[in-house]
């Protein structure tokens, strides 16, 4: 592709008409090839932008003339490749002031190169930030090279002469603009600088000595200002505790640092750290260590008003000219600072970095160490919206432009507009604009558009209002305020005494979640909210006392509270779970995540894939261990996320177990690859083999109700002339590897860990029940069905579906599967079985209680048996009514006339029905004999059965009437399509 070339009519035109004619002359007594450049249109409009509005380029442009007749010629990034070459080529181990005299020149011929494809509109922004943290990267590598090599001259350090930097110990991260590429035209480079004292010392105990003194020089290589200019301006200020640190720390001391002392502003921070030079390696190892510092498992919302608090102390710093706490007027403008000021590149840069740190650590798609990026990753997400991530992008490109044009002036690391009118002149013209006007209204629009996004998210106020009951609310002191108390009762509280010596303890930090100030203060703003919340409870004391029970168990509350404080409608969510749902609030009160998970909910849309994150960390752990631990806390995070969206009706039945078999498909699929491998490391691979997981009953019919066990096989096959497995540390049999991989995947799921198991499995499904090997293969299995399989196994089949393994093992084990099903047979003994085995249920397996609509008659069972009979009865003649879902298979029987239609509207509204009830039940009592069930549980059961039913329960009598109904309608239909029951109830 050819590369664009010098438009003259992009360029702007001299500021200083007087400094561009000077630059031009200079520029054309260099030789002929500049005369005839300088003589050109493009040339003339190039050096006359430059020359018109900066004295360091109109200078570097003379002493670096070649450069820039490099670019006009061949375009910019052949020049810049052609500055950086001599990095390439010469030898580290040169003389120090050889070494300074080629970093610098490549410096300046870059830079000159950057600013004028910059300005040129040769390059975009990124282009152009990503060019100089490339002159930066390169510049430190070759310098590093060259230390290393100086250090093992005089015996510190173990180096090889080719390769300096691999195995050196030394470890330089980027941090900052250079860690994100996106480095300003004259910015410092923030450098952390670490080393491994066993990786190449002599001796351990001198290592220290040795990588300061080598940070140290490369500071000064770096810094130092000759007749050739300077590199880079270094920091080194990053580093952990850098006021009680060396230059360089062992990277066992940060990764210690990291874990117990680390800050939040640190976490941001590492957000772009990575490998600049020496050991990448290593630095990359050292990243990953660090990483659950970086990326939080739990949602951190405590991590805003850190961060946010930095922003604030820099609107307050004493004399920070230009970064007060509003937006100038045009007319006061003069000084203001494009970075730290407000609606400035900060506040955009904290947008994208807090939004990652919140997000990041359930999601790894949201990691992207440029800002850009970063916001466009938030916004496909959803974590923000396009809009504001579009204005926020549109502001940081216009903001970054204008940085490095004021930069570009003089060559100072500046932020702050000129004080003066002329450079407020000069600069808007080096910005393109005609006017000074023009400019300001350009400038200022970005800037309210950038602080409107800001305070949305993070400076919002919370309310303190208490609209359900006016009044008092004072917990200070030992004593019962009488106001309070009257309040507390008008708001629906039982026993105010009891409530307000409960929050009265909060204050006094009896909770460990309520010791720190800051806790003490949230509270303190919260608690009318809280308690307005929970008051709308039907129990609200026992829902406010399950909150004192979760917030007991916390080892802080920060975090929590100030998730309260941003999200009121979380605090309605937790208040309405409490208050319904004991297993929910149990779960609740021991797994702080679970909090993270309803926030999630109700950002996302309701049927948001609930394994979004999942691949990508299991993908992303450092080994199994780490793997299972990411895949529990998810999984139970989004377990409850799906059952607190049931409770409260976001979610119906149906797409609720669908969504919980998703995320139990995707688990298993992320997870069967890592064990394998795991297992191959030991044990190698068998030839041409493989392992599949087959689902069965509610996850194998995607209809998952709250608790389900997995039922599962695991199938596997491979090439008949294998004999045993290779490539491990020890050879087995192939049966007998199968036979042992398969535990391992039945244990990483059931393997109980901090967040609880995945899911109880359950395998009497398979030919051996719970007796024989775990795995079968696949010809067993074939051979079994084909021969010796009874109708009720025949009938599970028919909600069988591969959900892990290769793509070829899973199509033949379907294939092996549909032909069991439709293995010609009497249909009379497939009804006949199917009417006795659900006759023997009924005497020796009777429902427990009026809620146990799952074995009652005319209950779930029945529907289910009806399905899967009339399948495995009709299939051999008409295949295409076989699903594995319950309410698909229906249709389809009624489609193609083996039910009438209006028996299968009724089966499936019956199946539907019963599912939501089961699944509330489970939720709210678990299992009860009682007919009446607590106010809280019956009110939700109400209201999700209520859209199911016509005409809408009133109350449970009317609820069990309508309910005895379609049982009786199912019975009816089971009777008649599959056979009698003789009276059994």
């Amino acid at each position: 592709m050819t590369e664009p070339r010098i438009a003259s009519d992009h360029l702007p035109r001299p500021f200083d008409s007087e400094a561009a004619a000077r630059l031009l002359e200079r520029f054309g007594e260099r030789d002929a090839a500049a005369r005839a450049f300088a003589a050109s249109a493009e040339g003339a409009a190039l050096l006359g932008a430059l020359g018109g509005h900066s004295s360091y380029l109109a200078d570097l442009a003379v002493r670096e003339a070649p450069a820039l007749l490099r670019l006009a010629e061949r375009g910019p990034d052949e020049a810049f490749a052609l500055a950086l070459d001599p990095l390439g080529r010469a030898d580290p181990a040169a003389a120090r002031e050889a070494v300074g005299v080629l970093l610098r020149q490549a410096k300046r011929q870059a830079a000159l190169i950057a600013a004028a494809a910059d300005i040129a509109g040769l390059w975009s922004l990124d282009q152009v930030t990503g060019a100089l943290s490339t002159v930066a990267e390169q510049t430190i590598d070759f310098a590093c090279n060259h230390l290393l090599l100086a250090a093992a001259t005089r015996g510190e350090l173990k180096i090889s002469a080719k390769s300096p930097a691999t195995g050196s110990g030394l470890i330089l991260l980027g941090m900052g603009k250079l860690g994100g590429r996106e480095l300003n035209y004259s910015s410092d480079v923030d450098l952390m600088v670490l080393y491994d004292p066993e990786a190449a010392t002599y001796h351990s105990d001198r290592a220290g000595a040795a990588y300061v003194r080598l940070a140290r020089d490369l500071v000064r290589l770096l810094e130092e200002r000759t007749a050739e200019g300077y590199v880079f301006r270094t920091d080194l200020r990053l580093r952990p505790d850098p006021a009680a640190t060396p230059l360089a720390v062992s990277v066992n001391a940060a990764i210690v640092y990291y874990e117990s002392m680390g800050q939040n502003w640190e976490r941001a921070a590492m957000i772009k750290a990575r490998p600049v030079a020496g050991d990448r390696a290593l630095g990359e190892h050292f990243l990953r260590e660090i990483r659950p510092f970086v990326w939080r498992r739990h949602l951190d919302f405590a991590a805003v008003t850190d961060i946010h608090s930095i922003k604030r102390q820099i609107h307050a710093h004493k004399g920070t000219k230009g970064a007060g706490a509003t937006i100038p007027t045009p007319e006061a403008l003069a000084g203001h600072d494009v970075k730290l000021g407000r609606g400035g590149i900060r506040e955009i840069e904290f947008t994208a970095q807090v939004l990652q740190l919140i997000w990041g650590g359930r999601d790894p798609g949201l990691r992207d160490p440029t800002t850009l990026g970063a916001l466009a990753a938030l916004a496909a997400a959803g974590r923000i919206e396009r809009r504001a991530a579009a204005d926020l992008a549109d502001a940081y490109v216009f903001l970054r432009n204008l940085e490095h044009r004021l930069q570009m002036v003089a060559d100072r690391q500046t932020h702050r507009l000129p004080e003066d009118a002329t450079g407020l002149a000069r600069i808007a013209s080096f910005m393109g604009f005609d006017s000074f006007e023009g400019f300001a209204a350009a400038f200022l629009g970005h800037l309210e558009r950038v602080e409107r996004h800001y305070g949305n998210f993070f400076e919002t106020a919370p309310s303190l209002s208490l609209p359900e009951a006016q009044g008092n609310l004072v917990f200070t002191g030992v004593e019962d305020d009488p106001a309070t108390l009257a309040t507390l009762k008008r708001l629906g509280f039982a026993d105010p005494s009891s409530v307000a010596a409960m929050i009265r303890s909060w204050h006094h930090g009896r909770p460990r979640a309520t010791r720190s100030e800051r806790a003490r203060e949230l509270l303190t703003e919260l608690v009318p909210t809280l308690l307005a919340a929970f008051a709308r409870q039907p129990h609200p004391d026992q829902a406010l006392a399950r909150f004192d029970g979760m917030l007991s168990r916390l080892q802080a509350g920060v975090q929590m509270l100030s998730l309260f404080r941003r999200n009121p409608a979380l605090l309605d969510r937790v208040a309405g779970i409490l208050g319904a749902a004991p297993q929910l609030a149990n779960h609740l009160a021991h797994n702080a995540a679970a909090l993270d998970g309803l926030l999630a909910g109700s950002l996302s849309p309701a049927a948001a894939d609930p394994a979004a994150g999942l691949p990508a960390l299991v993908k992303d752990a450092r080994h199994l261990e780490e793997a299972l631990e990411a895949a529990r806390r998810l999984a139970t995070e989004r377990k409850f996320e799906i059952d607190a969206a049931a409770l409260e009706g976001q979610l119906d039945a149906d797409t609720a177990g669908e969504l919980r078999a998703d995320l139990a498909d995707a688990a298993i699929a992320a997870l069967l690859p890592r064990v394998a491998a795991d297992f191959a490391e030991r044990y190698g691979r068998v030839p041409g083999g493989a392992l599949a997981v087959v689902a069965f009953g509610k996850l194998g019919g995607r209809e998952m109700l709250p608790g389900s066990d997995l039922d599962l096989v695991l199938v596997y096959d491979h090439d008949p002339e294998a004999t045993e497995s290779s490539g491990g540390r020890k050879a087995l049999a192939p049966s007998e590897y199968f036979i042992r991989l398969a535990p391992q995947v039945v244990g990483a799921i059931t393997a109980p860990g901090a967040e609880g198991r995945l899911w109880e499995v359950d395998m009497r499904l398979r030919p051996s029940g719970n007796k024989g090997p775990v795995a079968i293969r696949l010809a067993s299995l074939e051979q079994y069905h084909r021969e010796n399989a009874w109708t009720w196994e025949r009938m599970a089949l028919t909600r069988a579906r591969p959900v892990a393994g290769p793509p070829a093992l899973k199509r033949r084990i379907n294939e092996v599967l549909r032909a069991a099903i439709l293995k010609p047979g009497a249909a009379e003994v497939a009804l006949a079985d199917a009417t006795a085995m659900r006759a023997r249920m009924l005497r020796e397996l009777p429902s427990e209680g009026p809620w146990d609509v799952k074995a009652m008659p005319g209950g779930l069972i029945e529907v289910e048996f009806i399905a899967q009979a009339l399948q495995l009865a009709h299939a051999p003649a008409e295949p295409r009514i076989l699903a594995t879902t319950t309410r698909t298979a229906l249709a389809r029987l009624g489609q193609y006339g083996m039910l009438p239609r209006e028996e299968a509207a009724a089966l499936i509204a019956a199946d539907r029905l019963w599912r939501t009830i089961i699944g509330l039940v489970r939720l709210t009592i678990g299992k009860s004999r009682e007919a009446n069930l607590p106010a809280p549980g019956a009110a939700a059961l109400l209201r999700v059965a209520a859209p199911l039913l016509d005409p809408a329960p009133v109350d449970l009598p009317a609820l069990r009437a309508q309910m005895q109904d379609v049982a009786g309608t199912v019975r009816a239909i089971f009777e008649r399509r599959v056979g009698s029951l003789g009276g059994t109830a």
